[in-house]
Protein backbone atom coordinates (compact mmCIF):
# COMPACT_ATOMS: atom_id res chain seq x y z
CA UNK A 1 0.00 0.00 0.00
CA UNK A 2 0.84 3.71 -0.38
CA UNK A 3 0.56 6.55 1.22
CA UNK A 4 0.99 10.07 -0.88
CA UNK A 5 0.87 13.50 0.43
CA UNK A 6 0.74 16.16 -2.51
CA UNK A 7 0.71 19.68 -1.20
CA UNK A 8 1.19 22.90 -3.55
CA UNK A 9 0.34 26.79 -3.86
CA UNK A 10 -1.61 28.23 -6.62
CA UNK A 11 -1.57 31.14 -8.06
CA UNK A 12 -4.38 33.99 -6.33
CA UNK A 13 -5.83 34.00 -9.37
CA UNK A 14 -6.23 30.77 -10.58
CA UNK A 15 -8.12 28.91 -7.47
CA UNK A 16 -11.18 28.31 -8.69
CA UNK A 17 -9.54 26.84 -11.94
CA UNK A 18 -7.69 24.53 -9.53
CA UNK A 19 -10.97 23.71 -7.51
CA UNK A 20 -12.74 23.48 -10.92
CA UNK A 21 -9.92 20.42 -12.34
CA UNK A 22 -10.30 18.73 -8.97
CA UNK A 23 -14.16 18.73 -8.14
CA UNK A 24 -13.91 17.43 -11.83
CA UNK A 25 -11.69 14.42 -10.40
CA UNK A 26 -13.95 13.43 -8.14
CA UNK A 27 -17.36 13.13 -10.36
CA UNK A 28 -15.52 10.90 -12.47
CA UNK A 29 -14.32 9.01 -9.77
CA UNK A 30 -17.74 8.90 -8.60
CA UNK A 31 -18.95 7.53 -11.82
CA UNK A 32 -15.93 5.02 -12.50
CA UNK A 33 -15.56 3.88 -8.78
CA UNK A 34 -11.71 2.79 -9.32
CA UNK A 35 -10.82 0.18 -6.87
CA UNK A 36 -7.57 0.19 -4.70
CA UNK A 37 -7.95 3.94 -4.34
CA UNK A 38 -8.75 6.12 -0.99
CA UNK A 39 -8.72 9.82 -2.25
CA UNK A 40 -9.42 13.33 -0.90
CA UNK A 41 -8.47 16.68 -1.25
CA UNK A 42 -8.14 20.02 0.97
CA UNK A 43 -8.04 23.04 0.66
CA UNK A 44 -5.98 24.88 3.61
CA UNK A 45 -6.43 28.12 5.93
CA UNK A 46 -4.75 30.45 3.54
CA UNK A 47 -7.04 29.61 0.77
CA UNK A 48 -4.24 29.29 -2.16
CA UNK A 49 -2.90 26.19 -0.46
CA UNK A 50 -3.69 22.62 -1.49
CA UNK A 51 -2.83 19.09 -0.06
CA UNK A 52 -3.87 15.78 -1.91
CA UNK A 53 -4.02 12.71 0.02
CA UNK A 54 -4.08 9.44 -1.86
CA UNK A 55 -4.01 5.61 -0.50
CA UNK A 56 -3.39 2.95 -3.26
CA UNK A 57 -3.07 -0.49 -3.01
CA UNK A 58 -0.31 -2.45 -4.84
CA UNK A 59 0.41 -1.94 -8.65
CA UNK A 60 -0.22 1.29 -10.45
CA UNK A 61 -1.95 4.25 -8.94
CA UNK A 62 -5.27 3.96 -10.26
CA UNK A 63 -5.25 7.78 -10.57
CA UNK A 64 -3.41 7.62 -13.64
CA UNK A 65 -6.23 6.14 -15.34
CA UNK A 66 -8.92 8.63 -14.52
CA UNK A 67 -9.02 11.48 -17.19
CA UNK A 68 -9.93 14.41 -15.44
CA UNK A 69 -6.56 13.76 -13.31
CA UNK A 70 -4.51 14.03 -16.01
CA UNK A 71 -6.53 17.51 -17.14
CA UNK A 72 -5.38 18.22 -13.51
CA UNK A 73 -2.16 17.52 -13.76
CA UNK A 74 -1.40 18.74 -17.55
CA UNK A 75 -0.62 22.22 -16.98
CA UNK A 76 -0.59 22.19 -12.71
CA UNK A 77 2.72 23.95 -13.01
CA UNK A 78 1.25 27.75 -14.81
CA UNK A 79 -1.20 27.36 -12.14
CA UNK A 80 1.26 27.11 -9.07
CA UNK A 81 2.86 29.60 -7.27
CA UNK A 82 4.67 26.94 -5.06
CA UNK A 83 5.06 23.65 -7.13
CA UNK A 84 3.68 20.40 -6.21
CA UNK A 85 5.96 18.27 -3.67
CA UNK A 86 4.97 14.92 -3.08
CA UNK A 87 5.69 12.86 0.45
CA UNK A 88 5.44 9.14 0.99
CA UNK A 89 3.31 8.32 4.18
CA UNK A 90 4.64 6.26 6.35
CA UNK A 91 1.56 5.01 8.71
CA UNK A 92 1.99 4.57 12.70
CA UNK A 93 -1.98 4.59 13.27
CA UNK A 94 -5.32 6.36 12.36
CA UNK A 95 -8.61 6.79 13.94
CA UNK A 96 -11.58 6.92 11.92
CA UNK A 97 -9.74 8.91 9.40
CA UNK A 98 -12.24 8.59 6.63
CA UNK A 99 -15.57 7.83 6.63
CA UNK A 100 -18.93 8.37 8.19
CA UNK A 101 -18.53 9.73 12.28
CA UNK A 102 -20.43 6.96 14.97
Amino acid sequence: MAQILVRYKVRPDRVAENEKLVRAVYEELAVTQPGGLRYATFKLDDGVSFAHLAITGDGPNPLAQVAAFRRFQERVAERCEEQPVATTLSDIGSFRLFGKLP
